[in-house]
């Protein structure tokens, strides 16, 4: 284990900086986990881990709140390598190692498909759909009932502008969904953090984010709209969370009831 590894752990309910920190993070989790009831008793859990700073603060605030919550869970991290054969995935079998939260990689063809067999012009759709099949083969191998994706506040809010520009109709991913096929229910208890939190606690904790290795990364209809709400907010102060508030209260058909 690496020295900043063994301070970062060790230390760190000694430092109030950090106890700060970790606490709103894991505050904002609970709330949405509670208000949408994402976990019950006895859940196993994949946490499917990109490398990117949103998925590795999902793995350290649920590896965290798993030691008080009142609903006992496991866990389990999955990384499906695209075979591009460009990350680094030590650190974060370390981090993992860290938590004691076991961790399999997945290796893939899918980027060698998408990228030299297929050549394809607009990969994201198809390779997502790649990436979660073998994603959601490896969590039933594993025995887990549930995948938690660290989709975050901004992503919400992203993908409802997307939404209404590409599609002609107002809508957001759910924060619980049930799949049928496969009967996972996938979860998303980061949707109440902001990116620039999780950019923060990214920063403040150092932890090891792996590069992006797909050619399309900062090319997309995503980057686009990501830039748009950006400026929309600048010129007019307060556009993200209202566009925010406009997702939650949009009564979406498969969004699940608050609890009460």
């Amino acid at each position: 284990m690496s020295t900043i590894h063994c301070l970062h752990i060790t230390n760190y309910r000694k430092d109030p900086l950090f106890q700060m920190k970790l606490q709103r993070l894991l505050s904002l989790l609970r709330q949405a986990i509670d208000q949408y009831q994402m976990i019950e008793h006895g859940d196993h859990i994949a946490i499917g881990i990109s490398g990117g700073k949103d998925s590795l603060t999902l793995l350290y605030g649920l590896s965290q709140l798993q030691k008080f919550y009142p609903k006992h869970f496991t866990l389990s991290a999955i990384t499906v390598d695209m075979g591009l054969d460009t990350m680094n995935l030590e650190p974060v079998k370390t981090l993992c190692a860290d938590f004691n939260v076991p961790y399999e990689i997945i290796s893939t063809e899918i980027g060698k498909i998408l990228f030299e067999a297929r050549n394809e012009a607009n990969p994201c759709s198809l390779c997502a759909k790649m990436r979660k099949g073998a994603l959601n083969q490896k969590a039933l191998e594993l025995g887990c009932n549930k995948i938690a994706y660290a989709h975050h506040k901004d992503d919400l809010i992203e993908t409802a502008l997307m939404s209404l520009l590409y599609e002609g109709r107002f809508y957001a991913f759910p924060p619980v969904t049930h799949l049928d096929r496969t009967d996972l229910t996938v979860i998303r208890p980061l949707m109440l953090v902001s990116e620039a939190d999780v950019k923060g606690f990214k920063n403040k904790y150092q932890l090891p984010v792996c590069k992006n290795p797909c050619p399309m990364d900062g090319h997309t209809h995503r980057e686009y709209v990501k830039n748009l709400i950006r400026t929309l907010n600048t010129d007019s102060p307060g556009v993200r969370e209202r566009l925010f508030h406009a997702v939650i209260n949009g009564n979406f058909e498969d969004w699940p009831k608050l609890s009460k």
